[in-house]
């Protein structure tokens, strides 16, 4: 699942610089999220880092974005081998099934 950020938000800065996949940008009004980016941090923390520190709570899952953890998996493994910017982590993440593992190579 994608996250959205709602127009509760109050423009504070903090959620940007803590995406990983830098899918969190400036908006007309408000900042927010692209869905084809957001992982929820999978692959790289074990919590979307943006709601860890949005003061306000705006940023739920995006409804019209249900991916599940195995999809979220598959694309923070499609945008790291596309060369966005990623944390460096090459290990399926602990609850990852384990036919996502990396090849050994």
């Amino acid at each position: 699942m994608a996250l959205m950020i709602t127009d509760e938000c109050i423009n504070c800065d903090v959620c940007e610089p803590e995406c990983p996949n830098q899918a969190i940008y400036m908006g007309a009004e408000i900042y927010e999220i692209d869905p084809d980016k957001c992982t929820e941090c999978v692959g790289h923390f074990d919590e979307p880092q943006c709601m860890q520190v949005c003061p306000v709570d705006c940023i739920p899952v995006n409804p019209a974005h249900v991916e599940n953890r195995e999809t979220l998996w598959q694309k923070y493994q499609r945008l790291t081998q596309s060369g966005q910017p990623f944390s460096g982590a090459d290990e399926v993440p602990p609850s990852a099934p384990p036919s996502a593992a990396p090849a050994a190579g």
